[in-house]
């Protein structure tokens, strides 16, 4: 039946109208009803998705039970209708791509016939606590789990958690984190990711002592044992990367092609009356990163956008490797047995935000609604997850709820300060069920994009 479309969003696609027309006819036929943007507000239909959906359910639901079903569905997906017409778009397709030419895609159906989706066990550390748990190393969240293990050596209780000194510390256990990512992290099965050394507690309290009164300029990984060629290779990497002048989006910049608009991910939390809990962070096709595939209604994933084209890297570009996402969805259990599911869209902002959200739920107790609406900020120090990587030394966006005061003072620690608008960083949502059943939800005000719903 539709649903009514976000101005945001029929803003998009009004701005990539005549390029779906004349390179992307297959977005066309979804994204321009009647041959027009849709008005924001707007009822918005995709027939083939539904349609796309329907049937993967029909289908799966000839398997007896759930679990039999789920794989019905998962086997579909790689071997059936789904893997059939990327298979057959794909074969033919040239179409425009970033970089203004008109390229066949690689993917094939054999590809997907071949691959198979994993469960693993999530990575997790103990924080005050709160049992926290995050993806592995083939996602950035093992860099939340390290942000919180170096600040376990600060008062982070102590601190006012809207406050210059909370803001800094906190950005600077996060350049800390960002860089053993970028250093260390990739898909476990291709290569080996030291996350017991990097979890450590020897390991730790060298990095908790790494953080001083200042801000750091520079690129600092941790270097181990064994590792030692692949983390110069970063920092290398890192200064041939540092940008010309500031600034930064609190968005999630994706491939842009003639446009360089900005796409995000979609995160989700849910907990049911039966305490099932689930923290999802689905993302990687945006309406104008990928054509849409004919007859499913959806683009392809653009994550491989994530690689890098260097061998020595642990994050490099091989057949069957997950690219390092920076999609992270976060869960954790209270000292009470409370079960948290947090997180956000955002890109590199993902562990960023949900770091200060945690810290103040944890330390002053605050609810869900509270620890997200406190203000947020961003740093654009690391090593940028998207094109075209940029390294930002010390770049610092703040909402200016903080106040001058604040700025003045992580002006004067030496971080290179700008102020956002007014609620426009973080994207973050939260759900959670206590011991005794009560259900909570929050989201962000922040840019009408996120909604808590309860039943």
């Amino acid at each position: 039946h539709g649903h009514p479309i976000l101005p945001m969003a029929a803003a998009r696609i009004e701005g990539l109208t005549e390029f779906f027309k004349t390179e992307w006819p297959t977005s066309a036929d979804v994204w321009l009803p009647g041959g027009a943007a849709p008005k924001g507000g707007e009822m918005f239909r995709n027939p083939q998705l539904a349609a796309f959906w329907s049937r993967l359910v029909r289908e799966a639901e000839t398997a007896n039970g759930r679990e039999a079903q789920i794989e019905k569905a998962r086997g579909i997906f790689r071997e059936g209708f789904v893997a059939e017409a990327i298979d057959d778009y794909l074969r033919d397709a040239e179409v425009m791509d970033a970089e203004g030419g008109r390229r066949k895609g690689v993917l094939t159906g054999q590809d997907m016939a071949d691959w198979r989706a994993s469960y693993e066990d999530p990575m997790t550390v103990r924080y005050h606590g709160w049992d926290v748990f995050k993806c592995g190393p083939w996602s950035q969240g093992p860099s939340f789990l390290q942000m919180l293990r170096i600040l376990e050596g600060h008062d982070v209780a102590g601190m006012d958690p809207n406050g210059a000194e909370f803001v800094h510390v906190l950005t600077e256990a996060m350049k800390l984190g960002f860089a053993d990512r970028e250093a260390y992290y990739g898909d476990p099965l291709f290569c080996d990711v030291p996350m017991e050394h990097l979890l450590s507690d020897a390991y730790s309290a060298k990095r908790q002592r790494m953080i001083g009164r200042d801000a750091s300029l520079e690129q600092r990984p941790g270097l181990i044992s064994g590792f030692e060629e692949q983390v110069r290779a970063f920092v290398a990497r890192a200064s041939r990367s540092v940008a010309a002048v500031g600034g930064a989006g609190a968005g999630e910049p994706t491939m842009g092609h003639l446009t360089e608009q900005r796409g995000d991910t979609v995160h989700l939390d849910v907990v049911d009356r039966w305490g099932n809990a689930i923290s999802a962070t689905p993302s990687g096709g945006w309406l104008q990163s990928n054509p849409v595939v004919p007859g499913l209604g959806v683009p392809l994933n653009s994550r491989a956008q994530m690689f890098w084209m260097d061998e020595g890297s642990p994050n490099a570009l091989a057949p069957g490797r997950r690219p390092r996402t920076t999609l992270t969805p976060g869960f954790a259990v209270g000292p009470d047995g409370t079960r948290l599911a947090f997180g956000t869209p955002g890109g590199d902002g993902q562990e960023q935000w949900q770091l200060p959200f945690f810290l103040r739920h944890v330390h002053r107790g605050m609810n869900l609604q509270e620890a997200i609406d406190g203000p947020l900020w961003l740093t654009s120090h690391m090593q940028n997850s998207f094109y075209p990587r940029e390294v930002k030394p010390g770049h610092l966006l703040i909402e200016p709820a903080f106040g001058d005061a604040v700025a003045d003072e992580l002006r004067a620690r030496g971080h290179r300060l700008e102020t956002a608008a007014p609620w426009s960083i973080g994207r973050l949502t939260a759900a959670s069920r206590d011991p005794g059943g009560v259900l909570r939800a929050a989201a962000t005000p922040r840019l009408m994009q996120a909604y808590a719903a309860g039943r």
